[in-house]
């Protein structure tokens, strides 16, 4: 039995590389192919899709959805789905996870991926229970990913133990989510031999080629069991983006692992996407600096993305010679607040502080608000200690909640079905309007009625895994 594919140029693909803008009518030719090419999944919605239809494409995602799922007859659909953030970027009440995996499931999607910037479990077991409950009538599959990183907590044995409990919950498959790409190539052989002998579930990798090292430490995950591999079709491969998955068909061919794709079909959606890319390109959708490797991620441990963002932000102060200081920082700031993994929103929050301990010459003289509500637990619950004296500055004698966040949020859903009952046609527009409601209040008033000047308050939104 070869390993099984999931193809992730449709969404983490073009995420990575091109901050989540393929529309869907980029989208629809090129799933047609893939769809005959013998995938396990497609990974296809999700992530930062859901906010960029609205916001800047001006498309409904959920139509999107339920287009790519008519043009995918045989091939499974695969979403990204932030636990208790579902694709925001706050916590939801229960009420709004259950509704918004009950209609994915209803609306195309097969295969939920779930997981929490914290690996906390508190934030995952809606989403799960939600699942589980829900593929009994749709069907469906529930897998959990743990936010791999490294710190002198997440050890090998960290995450064999949080996989043995995430097959207790529930899960049918398990992924490890390397979102920075840092997994190094033996820990990735020692890693997923542990799995394999700890748990009964299928085992998943995701990667990122950011450090350079990716397609190595994919062929050490399959060489130790590892079950299935994330990779992305040429065109949105490699950089910031997956391995490329004509390249491991090459590589995997006439072994035990080969995972028997029809090359001819991925050659036929190639040829399609490659325009798309270009396109991109030309029009600096696509920033040169995603496409190549660096290996400063391995040294600091820190995503591309952040990597990028720190840069944005010291340019705007004029600070660019304060850059090595910030990302000798970084990990300090990491240990003082419990060794979070830098994966959306966390890596935000952990750059933002870090940039502003060394422009302001003082350490926690000034924080952003979401640093406040991390160290109050409103975020969950930090892998590790966190510093009581940083804490003690930041937040003072406010209260540290040990309950799930997600405990004092009072049901929404229905509240905001009657708020917006004038222009909701349907549960799937009241979640949009939940999720990201200003955006999804213009989108859907403008969709009624074309010719209206809806007035919305605009913020940004910083696009991540």
């Amino acid at each position: 039995m070869g390993v099984k594919i999931v193809d992730t140029c449709l969404r983490d693909g073009h995420q990575s590389l091109a901050a989540t803008r393929l529309s869907t009518a980029d989208i629809l030719p090129v799933a047609e192919k893939l769809d005959k090419a013998g995938y396990y999944a497609l990974e296809v919605w999700g992530g930062a899709t859901f906010d960029a239809c609205l916001r800047f494409l001006n498309e409904d995602p959920w139509e999107r959805l339920r287009l790519i799922r008519k043009a995918c007859p045989n091939t499974k659909l695969q979403m990204l789905f932030r636990g208790q953030n579902i694709l925001g970027y706050r916590h939801y009440a229960d009420d709004v996870v259950e509704m918004f995996v009950k209609k994915s499931l209803e609306n195309g999607i097969d295969i939920i991926r779930i997981f929490d910037a914290l690996n906390d479990l508190r934030n995952l077991k809606s989403a799960v229970d939600a699942t589980n409950k829900y593929k009994k009538e749709f069907g469906g599959h529930c897998q959990i990913a743990l936010s791999y990183t490294t710190s002198p907590v997440h050890t090998i044995d960290y995450y064999v133990e949080l996989a043995k409990e995430v097959e207790k919950m529930g899960a049918d498959s398990i992924c490890i989510k390397d979102m920075a790409g840092v997994l190094l190539p033996e820990a990735s052989y020692e890693l997923f031999s542990r799995l394999k002998k700890a748990v009964s579930l299928p085992l998943e990798l995701h990667t990122h080629c950011t450090g350079g090292i990716a397609e190595l430490s994919m062929q050490k995950a399959i060489q130790a069991g590892c079950d299935i591999v994330d990779t992305a079709l040429s065109p949105f491969s490699g950089g910031t983006s997956q391995p490329c998955t004509q390249s491991l068909c090459y590589a995997l061919q006439g072994t035990e692992y080969d995972p028997k794709l029809d090359l001819s079909a991925l050659e036929e959606a190639t040829q399609l996407l490659e325009p798309v890319r270009d396109r991109f390109i030309k029009e600096g959708k696509i920033n040169p600096k995603a496409l190549t490797v660096n290996p400063n991620i391995l040294k600091y441990q820190v995503p591309g993305g952040m990597l990028s963002n720190l840069m944005s932000q010291l340019n705007s102060q004029g600070a660019m010679d304060r850059y090595e200081e910030v990302l000798k920082e970084i990990p300090r700031v990491r240990k003082d607040l419990g060794y979070p993994p830098l994966v959306t929103p966390l890596s935000q929050m952990v750059g933002t502080q870090s940039v502003m301990n060394v422009l302001f010459g003082e350490r926690y003289k000034s924080c952003p608000k979401e640093i406040v509500e991390y160290l109050k637990g409103n975020y969950g619950k930090a892998p590790a200690e966190v510093n009581e004296e940083v804490r003690k500055k930041i937040i003072g004698d406010s209260e540290v909640i040990t309950y799930r966040p997600a405990d004092r949020i009072e049901p929404e859903f229905e509240a905001m079905k009657e708020k917006y009952k004038d222009i909701c046609k349907s549960d799937e527009d009241v979640l949009s309007c939940a999720l990201f409601e200003n955006v999804a209040v213009k989108f859907l008033t403008e969709r009624n009625n074309p010719k209206s000047d809806v007035e919305v308050e605009e913020f940004n939104v910083v696009i991540g895994d």
